[in-house]
């Protein structure tokens, strides 16, 4: 593919002068085609692997090539992609560097810049999505939006819950990016799709009922458990109100409100993950803070009717409903209504258990690749790294 002229030491740099064997000559960039001459060009260098202390770099003399299609542009060599001033080889070791460790930790090593870096990922992620179509065979996805900067700033995620990878990244979260999403899905793709994960947000879910009516969209536990926890702390902040009411002064009766106040993670935390003291302190309130106590169960109740499948779960599920109906707090009485609000996508989780739990998992990964590398000036850098960690195409160390 390549042959070797010269090699050359110079101030501490090691130059390796290449030809590109004849075969591999006067080749477009984009087409990949021989095509006419256009001039001889000019000598040209990349960066490539180092040699020890001295920095490595491939020189060679690149010619212009006249494409009838793409017009005038440089001719490709094996070594590099095309526009980039680094080797294969090195990129693809800054790839892997960007996803095992932080950009500053990848420059210095590299001895390159972070923006350096950034360009790579890109680049690379680019290069690997090009040989392959992510959306093609898509039948069960889910879908969830996830904040990577202040101010409200989102990032759009859809997963393949059947190959278990990220398959679509855009930033901002709303009907146009989805609607732009399921465009690039198009209509036939689109019509193949037999399971949509969701949570309860109301445009995602008109989105998918237009672009795809067959599709079964199934709610996530998660949110909804997450209701019952919200109510929940409604319930226990009333609690702890009545009790400063009838103190001293404003104040919370001796002991009462910081006996109140730590049980917040005894009332959150699932039975069997609870220590003794944990267990002691929901025991008291059983005895002393009923209505709080009621709360809890009924937020219990919730989460255990997700832990079942098919039939037992929706009878379960209606049983709960009667409970919270009848229980005299405000704020479960709003919950049931609003989990009979999000019926049909609940019923079809229990029916086929299918949740979101796959994207919450890419979510926090996304979230610390963002942690890892302090932000991201450019949210593109931020998807090209996701992509590249995330979408199955994560590279391997080239050795």
């Amino acid at each position: 593919m390549v042959r070797l002229d010269a090699v050359e030491a110079v101030d501490g740099e090691l130059l390796l002068w290449l030809r590109p064997r004849v075969r591999h000559r006067w080749r477009c960039p984009h087409c990949g085609l021989r095509r006419p001459g256009y001039d001889a060009g000019r000598v040209r260098r990349w960066r490539t692997l180092d040699f020890g202390r001295s920095k490595g770099f491939v020189c060679a003399r690149v010619p212009r090539v006249a494409c009838p299609e793409h017009g005038v542009v440089m001719a490709a060599v094996p070594w590099a992609r095309h526009a980039a001033r680094h080797t294969r080889a090195f990129e693809d070791l800054a790839a892997w560097c960007a996803v095992e460790m932080s950009g500053s930790a990848a420059s210095r090593l590299l001895r390159c810049s972070w923006r350096t870096i950034g360009a790579i990922v890109a680049r690379v992620a680019a290069d690997r999505r090009a040989g392959a179509d992510d959306l093609d065979g898509l039948r069960r996805i889910g879908i969830d939006e996830i904040s990577y900067r202040r101010h409200h700033r989102y990032l759009l995620v859809v997963v393949d819950h059947d190959r278990r990878r990220l398959v679509h990244a855009v930033d901002g979260a709303n009907k146009t990016t989805l609607g732009a999403f399921f465009d690039l899905l198009g209509p036939a793709r689109a019509a193949r799709l037999t399971h949509v994960s969701a949570d309860g947000a109301p445009w995602l879910s008109e989105v998918v009922t237009r672009r795809a009516p067959q599709a079964i969209l199934c709610g996530d536990p998660f949110h909804v458990v997450r209701w019952a926890m919200e109510a929940l702390d409604e319930v226990r902040r009333q609690t702890w109100n009545e009790v400063r009411r009838r103190g001293r002064r404003g104040r919370p009766a001796t002991g009462e409100g910081k006996r109140l106040k730590d049980s917040r993670w005894a009332l959150w935390k699932n039975p069997d993950s609870l220590t003794e003291r944990e267990r002691a302190r929901l025991d008291y309130l059983a005895a002393t803070h009923p209505r709080l106590h009621r709360a809890w169960a009924l937020k219990e109740g919730l989460r255990c009717v997700f832990t079942h499948r098919g039939e037992p779960a929706v009878a379960a599920l209606k049983d709960w409903l009667r409970w919270a109906q009848r229980c005299q707090l405000p704020a479960f009485v709003r919950l049931a209504q609003r989990v009979r609000g999000f019926w049909d996508p609940i019923i079809a989780t229990l029916h086929h258990g299918l949740t979101n739990a796959l994207v919450e998992s890419i979510n926090t990964k996304i979230r610390l690749i963002a942690r890892r590398a302090f932000g991201f000036h450019n949210v593109q850098a931020l998807i090209a790294l996701a992509q590249l960690s995330l979408g199955g195409n994560r590279p391997q160390l080239p050795t």
